[in-house]
């Protein structure tokens, strides 16, 4: 489960890197992208399904990342938010984008740099993970010696 985690996670940062790339390069593809947000029932219940999924690898795989606390608490945050919006009618979501999305879009670079930023420390958190069988392997081969 949690090798799972860690390609989803990885699998996440990877499309956030990529997805600030595309906003540089190809912002009106990037604009169609972020407009979609909320559009519909489907795409309110398919955003919270991700949202789940990428929230519960977080929790699954933040005892060994690295600051594991900290990505522990975004997991939850980012569960307990998703869990809110499946509840709440969509059509509050879908007003909501009403109002964002517009500021998103004139931000787009700004917020590109975030996500590019986010993505690259979650790729730092999964990869700079200490395995818990790092100490017994470490002692194992030194008591060899």
């Amino acid at each position: 489960m949690n090798a799972v985690a860690g390609a989803i996670l990885v699998a996440f940062g990877l499309f956030l890197i990529s997805l600030a790339v595309v906003v540089f390069a190809k912002p009106a593809v990037a604009e169609r992208f972020f407009m979609s947000f909320a559009s519909s029932a489907r795409a309110h219940y398919t955003e919270q399904v991700v949202r789940l999924l990428i929230g519960a690898s977080l929790i699954i795989r933040s005892a060994v990342m690295w600051q594991p606390k900290v990505f522990w608490l975004v997991g939850c945050v980012i569960v307990l938010s998703s869990l809110v919006l499946i509840l709440a009618p969509w059509q509050w979501h879908h007003r909501f984008g009403e109002k964002v999305r517009p500021i998103l879009i004139r931000r787009m670079k700004l917020f590109a740099i975030g996500i590019f930023a986010f993505g690259v420390l979650l790729l730092y958190g999964v990869f700079s993970a200490v395995s818990p069988n790092a100490t017994y392997i470490s002692i194992t081969l030194t008591e060899g010696l």
